[in-house]
This record gives structure tokens, sequence and C-alpha cells, in this order.
């Protein structure tokens, strides 16, 4: 097993793993661009965003990426942004999802990139994924109507309270 940075090789197989993981989203009647996505608009997604994978004997299992705010598509808060979360439907419930999260967090967004703080997104009206945020301390932000089938919800998870609270400062400044 193992954890890493995606590659323009891992495209068609990151495709189908989006493609196949946002199946069951689609049919509740939300619609996450991850579930219909084309290889050029993931081939710019990983040239601007972090996009790290869990592998099991070559075969990819989960993905999550990681959203800069200097990126082509930032997300709302100034702060890096959680997004694109699948793992293979065939692998549910067997905790890979759960490894690479914990995995992103502690490694890049903790020990690396030293963030102060996270954010992500997600529908309202999707029966579980907010509860499983919450679980992982992230705390509702806010929300936005940017689609017409969901109201987004954001959550932020602070990493580190000294930096968290130092960029504040700064942000409210500027």
């Amino acid at each position: 097993m193992s954890f890493r940075l995606m590659t323009d090789k891992d495209i068609p197989a990151y495709q189908a793993l989006l493609h196949s993981a946002y199946q069951a989203t689609t049919q509740l009647g939300i619609h996450f661009a991850a579930a219909t996505i084309k290889q050029s608009q993931i081939a710019e997604h990983i040239e601007s965003n972090a996009v790290y994978l869990f592998e099991k004997d070559g075969e990819l299992l989960s993905t999550l990426s990681i959203r800069f705010p200097w990126g082509n598509n930032p997300g709302p808060y100034g702060l890096p942004h959680l997004g694109w979360f699948a793992t293979d439907p065939r692998y549910k419930g067997q905790g890979y999802g759960n490894a690479l999260w914990d995995f992103v967090e502690q490694q890049i967004l903790i020990n690396q990139l030293k963030l102060p703080a996270v954010t992500l997104g997600t529908a309202a009206n999707h029966p579980w994924l907010a509860q499983t945020y919450i679980n992982k301390g992230y705390k509702k932000i806010g929300q936005a109507d940017l689609t017409p089938d969901h109201t987004t919800l954001y959550f932020e998870k602070i990493l580190n309270h000294k930096s968290y609270t130092e960029w504040k400062k700064r942000s409210n400044k500027q």
C-alpha cells in the first residue's frame, strides 16, 4: 500500500475512479463536477492542485485533492480546500478513504505545508457527508447556492491554533 502524488499517467484510472465513486451521488440528484469530469479537465486540475492517491498492488483505491488558493479552482476562504474525495465503490467501508484522508491531513497539510486550517464543501442535501466531516473535526462556516441542484455547505478545520490566530489577524487587516 502506498500514498503518492498523482501524475499525468494516472489520469485515465483517476477519471474512472471518480466517475464510479460519484455515480451514487448523482443518483441522489446531486451533481458534483467530479462525476462527469473529462480527462482534459483533470489535466488542468493537476497542473495547479495536489491530488493524492492511495494504491494497493498497483490499483488506485482512493483519492483526495488539495485545491490551492492560487490554483485554477480556489476555495472561497483563502485557504487550501479539500475536494474530489473518492474511494472505489468495490472497496467501500474498508478504511482506504479514511487512511488516505488521515495521511493527507497529518503528513501533507500539517507536517509538510504547516497549514493553519483547511476548508471543504459538500452538498447540504447529501444524506451523510456533512456528518462525516463533522465527525472528522470540521465545523460549518458558511454556505452558497452554486448550482441549481444543491446548496454547498462549507466547513473548516483548524490544524494549528496559534498560526490560525496569526493568519486571521493578518487577513483581517487587508
